[in-house]
């Protein structure tokens, strides 16, 4: 895990794929959150009001760029202002070509709301299905597209839990890797699916702050 930047109130850092963003109960893997404890420890950062708080999440199995308050105030003050402090988050994503050559828009927006199976993973239900939604939109662009892949480039206005491998997955495009929407192929041996852009608003200095980390060049390849 790769440190990218950090001061007294914010971290950001480059999570590996198949890391936990944070702890989740049950589970004693390891996970970004405590990598990131464990540097503050070693570097003599590390206090009680002054350790590791997640504003946001990746899924495990995406890799990118992520940010993590240092302090509870800080956290608060980030995630009550969330839109207003991030201006930018991109995504690159590798999928599979629909079977059927569905063909969509070089650009546009996903506005599927989303629902949540027994195991919580995210789908767009059917508008026969009675479930209870939350809103999710995603816009996209395609940046390459050959016979058999398709590369997209990616900005969330809602920040919901799976929610660009759920859109893309609704609309034909599963995530190369993906085992949850039964992708048929992983070239990469992983989530094809990177956090490539955080921009955002310093939280105490207000100066901009913008850390971009490209795919592995094998994406664009492929």
């Amino acid at each position: 895990m790769d440190i990218l930047y950090i001061d007294e109130f914010i971290a950001v850092i480059n999570k590996p794929s198949g890391l936990l963003s944070v702890p989740i109960p049950g589970k004693r893997a390891r996970t970004a959150q405590e990598s990131l404890e464990q540097f503050m420890r070693k570097s003599g950062r590390y206090k009680a009001n002054h350790r590791p708080a997640a504003v946001h999440r990746l899924d495990r199995d995406t890799s990118g760029v992520m940010m993590f308050a240092l302090t509870k105030p800080i956290q608060k003050q980030i995630m009550d202002n969330w839109k207003k402090v991030v201006t930018q988050r991109i995504y690159h994503a590798v999928c599979e070509n629909p079977k059927n050559s569905k063909q969509i828009a070089p650009e546009g927006v996903i506005d599927s709301p989303l629902a949540f199976n027994k195991y919580n993973v995210a789908y767009v239900p059917k508008p026969s299905e009675k479930k209870e939604t939350v809103s999710a939109i995603t816009n996209y662009k395609i940046l390459k597209q050959g016979r058999n892949f398709t590369l997209f480039e990616l900005e969330l206005d809602t920040g919901r839990k799976n929610q660009i491998r759920a859109h893309l997955s609704s609309i034909g495009y599963t995530i190369c890797g993906d085992v949850n929407y039964r992708a048929k192929t992983n070239k990469f041996g992983r989530l094809a699916l990177h956090a490539r852009v955080l921009e955002f608003i310093h939280p105490i200095t207000k100066e901009k702050l913008r850390f971009e980390i490209p795919e592995n060049e094998s994406w664009s390849k492929i």
